[in-house]
């Protein structure tokens, strides 16, 4: 089963979906064989470098009063503590071109394993941490924390290389139609949008899997 994740560093709610995804895989083991892609998405494409005021600019953007973001906040500190992951402060709102850009890299060059741990590294550094997920300091400190090459990490970010690839990724989901992240494809065939809790993408995996062949498994994972 190939998975391709899609997301930004920069979207709380992808947190929790990518933990809850994979509690998911971890409660369906070895049943179903993955392939777990990331895929770039950006939220706020035109950020500048020294990004912005978290508040202000979510504010702004989607017409929240305080009283709601600080609900919203609230629900998202507590429906990632579900699945593992800490929320923090974060004061600000940053550019994540360039952590697509060692994202793609990572897909590249690296072992299977390294894209999710840098993803989960970024996440981290940003969510729960409050650091600048664009900032080349903070983009090198975490690929050498996942054993990428630190020096070939170092070239990419000085240069515009992989910013044509990560592009056109972005590009081709949003003409698929993906306009909100996370958004889980599976088999470049089904959607499953938002963070949903475990239960749910288990539920969703096990009936893309079994359906067909195996009508029994499809309508036990259906119930």
């Amino acid at each position: 089963m190939k998975i391709d994740f899609v997301s930004d560093v920069a979207c709380p709610w992808c947190a929790v979906g990518l933990n809850a995804l994979e509690r998911a895989l971890e409660r369906i083991g070895t049943e179903i064989v993955v392939e777990l892609h990331f895929q770039p998405f950006e939220l706020n494409p035109t950020m500048a470098a020294e990004g912005a005021d978290a508040a202000e600019y979510l504010r702004a953007k989607y017409g929240l009063s305080p009283e709601q973001l600080a609900r919203n906040r609230a629900t998202i500190r507590e429906r990632g503590a579900a699945v593992g992951f800490a929320f923090g402060e974060r004061v600000r709102v940053w550019n994540t071109f360039d952590a697509h850009r060692l994202l793609h890299w990572a897909g590249v060059e690296g072992s299977a394993d390294q894209p999710r741990r840098l993803k989960h590294a970024l996440l981290r550094a940003y969510h729960d941490e409050g650091r600048n997920p664009g900032a080349p300091d903070v983009l090198l400190e975490l690929a050498a924390e996942v054993g990428l090459d630190s020096e070939r990490a170092r070239e990419i970010l000085a240069s515009d290389e992989f910013a044509a690839e990560v592009r056109a990724s972005e590009q081709h989901w949003q003409q698929l139609g993906i306009h909100s992240v996370p958004a889980v494809i599976v088999n470049d065939r089904h959607l499953i949008s938002g963070g949903q809790p475990p239960e749910i993408f288990e539920q969703a995996l096990r009936q893309i899997a079994y359906q067909g062949g195996h009508p029994s498994l499809a309508a036990a994972a259906a119930t």
